[in-house]
């Protein structure tokens, strides 16, 4: 039987618990240092078996490849935004602002700001000194609408 002295030798298995938005932002080198932490910090007598391991580099992968996804479908969401902003250009709308008032003009250009963290850039228009959000256009007017 192992005395007690020798299990509280043993080193500190790692912290691996993850809040939600730090799992967002894992990488898959960090998967795979939590990994080999895991297998250097395992039980040589109960060692992880290979199924196990390959599970979990499938998890790995997949991660990864969702990951990859997310930034192309992010990237094709801005691309088709911007494509129907510009669409607009020249063309008389009603919106709404940020503050929720009703404005009517012609879109005079477009423009688009990135996102410092990990969602998806704001595509704005345009309509005199204000900027509207993409998503807060009502309305597209045809010529005998704008001018009643």
């Amino acid at each position: 039987m192992q005395s007690l002295s020798a299990i509280s030798k043993l080193p500190p298995k790692p912290e691996t618990q993850l809040d939600t938005g730090g799992l967002q932002n894992t990488q898959v080198n960090d998967f795979l240092k939590l990994m080999i932490a895991e297998l250097q910090q395992q039980d040589p007598l109960d060692p992880m078996k290979n199924s196990e391991m390959l599970q979990q580099l499938n998890q790995i992968r997949s991660i990864g490849a969702t990951d990859q996804l997310t930034h192309t479908l992010k990237a094709v969401l801005i691309g088709q935004n911007l494509a129907t902003a510009s669409s607009l250009i020249g063309k008389d709308v009603r919106a709404l602002t940020d503050e929720g008032l009703d404005i009517s003009g012609r879109v005079e250009r477009v423009t688009v700001t990135p996102a410092s963290d990990n969602t998806a850039s704001s595509v704005r228009v345009h309509i005199g000194d204000q900027r509207i959000a993409l998503s807060n256009v009502r309305e597209i007017l045809t010529t005998a609408d704008a001018n009643p």
